[in-house]
C-alpha cells in the first residue's frame, strides 16, 4: 500500500460538476486500491458536493502531500480559501469560477515540479469563466506548458485500448486544415512513435487520419492528403518507421480499435474526440505528452446544466486516476516529445 503513487487531483469549475466528481472519485475503492490521490481546492466547496451527492465521509484539510492520512472514509484537501460557496453561483460562467479554478492547477503544479506528488489528475474548467477572470490560457494544457516550460507538448486520448493523438487542437477547423503540411505531419508522425515506445510498444504501428473524405480521391477532393499528408508518411516510412495512411477518418479508428494499428494520429480536435467519445463517453481519458510532469484529465466539461445536482457521473475522473496510477507506478515519462501545438 505505501507503493501506491501519490497524485494531486484538481477541483475545476466550482460551478461545475468538478468537486462533485472529484468526492466521488476519491472516494471510489479501485482509486484508493491504486492511489494515494488527495484533492487540491477549496474545502467548502469539496464539503458542499459532498452534500449535494449524498455522500458521507470526512474532509481531511492537510498542509502538503507529506501530510495524507490515506483513510478509507476520508479525503484529504490541501485547502485554498479561493471562492465563497454562499456567492458562487452554480452552473454560471463567473469570474470567481475561473480564478478559483486556475489557483488549484497552479498548486498543483508547483507541487508535481517540486517532486511532491508523481502525478496530476485534472477535473473540468470553463473557458469563459477563465476570460471573465482574465485568466490567459483557453485551457489546461496551455497552462500546464507555460508553467512548466515546456516548449510544445501534445495530447494523446487512451480508450478501451484504443490510443489517439492530435496533431492540432484548439483552434478552428479552417485552420487546422490549413496547417496540415508535411513538416508538421511529419513532426506529429514522429512524436506519436517516441511516446508509444515509450508506453512499452518497440515496433509500434501508426496510422494517420485522412482529412477529406475517401482520403482526398488522388486530388479530387482536396490536396492535403497529396501535398502534407502522404510526404510524411513516406519519409517516415523511409527511416523504417511503420506508418500507415493516410486513412479515411470513417474507418481508421474502428480498424485501430480491433488491433490493426496501435494508434491512429488525429489531424483536428473533433475528428479523434468524436470516434472516442462514441467508443465510450465516459471512460475516454486525456493525456498531454511534452511535459515534464505526468497529467491526466477526464474528456469532458463542466456540465453546467446538472451542477450541484449530485447526478454527475465520476467514471471518467475515476479513469483518469486509474491511468494516472498506472504510467507512475511503470514510470512511463512522456515529457520528451515536442509536437504541434
Amino acid at each position: 500500500m505505501t507503493q501506491r503513487p501519490v497524485l494531486a487531483v484538481t477541483m475545476g469549475d466550482p460551478a461545475g460538476i468538478g468537486p462533485e466528481i472529484a468526492v466521488r472519485a476519491l472516494l471510489d475503492p479501485e482509486v484508493r486500491a491504486v492511489s494515494r490521490s488527495f484533492l487540491i481546492g477549496d474545502a467548502r466547496v469539496f464539503q458542499r458536493a459532498l452534500s449535494v451527492c449524498g455522500l458521507n465521509a470526512g474532509l481531511n484539510r492537510i498542509a502538503g502531500p507529506e501530510a495524507l492520512t490515506d483513510r478509507a472514509g476520508t479525503i484529504d484537501v490541501l485547502h485554498q480559501d479561493s471562492v465563497d460557496p454562499d456567492t458562487l453561483q452554480m452552473g454560471k460562467v463567473q469570474a470567481a469560477g475561473g480564478e478559483a479554478a486556475y489557483a488549484a492547477i497552479r498548486s498543483a503544479i508547483e507541487l508535481a515540479m517540486a517532486g511532491k506528488v508523481d502525478g496530476v489528475a485534472t477535473t473540468p474548467i470553463n473557458k469563459e469563466s477563465l476570460k471573465a477572470a482574465k485568466i490567459p490560457f483557453i485551457g489546461h494544457t496551455e497552462m500546464f506548458a507555460e508553467h512548466t516550460g515546456a516548449r510544445e507538448e501534445m495530447t494523446m486520448f487512451t480508450i478501451s485500448g484504443l490510443k489517439i493523438f492530435f496533431l492540432t487542437r484548439h483552434m478552428s477547423l479552417v485552420d487546422a486544415c490549413r496547417s496540415i503540411t508535411a513538416e508538421r505531419v511529419g513532426k506529429g508522425i514522429d512524436n506519436c512513435i517516441k511516446a508509444l515506445r515509450q508506453l512499452g510498444l518497440e515496433h509500434p504501428h501508426l496510422a494517420v487520419a485522412a482529412l477529406n473524405p475517401h482520403g482526398g480521391e488522388d486530388g479530387l477532393f482536396g490536396r492535403e492528403e497529396i501535398d502534407g499528408i502522404k510526404p510524411a508518411i513516406a519519409a517516415a516510412r523511409a527511416r523504417g518507421l511503420q506508418v500507415s495512411g493516410p486513412v479515411p477518418a470513417d474507418s481508421v479508428f474502428h480498424m485501430a480499435k480491433i488491433g490493426r494499428y496501435d494508434a491512429v494520429l488525429s489531424l483536428y480536435h473533433d475528428q479523434g474526440h468524436i470516434a472516442a467519445k462514441m467508443l465510450d463517453f465516459e471512460k475516454t481519458v486525456s493525456v498531454t505528452l511534452g511535459l515534464p510532469i505526468l497529467r491526466t484529465s477526464v474528456d469532458h466539461g463542466t456540465a453546467f446544466d446538472i451542477a450541484g445536482t449530485g447526478k454527475a457521473s465520476a467514471v471518467s475522473m475515476v479513469e483518469a486516476i486509474k491511468v494516472a496510477a498506472e504510467y507512475a507506478v511503470r514510470g512511463v515519462r512522456l515529457g520528451e516529445t515536442a509536437a504541434a501545438a
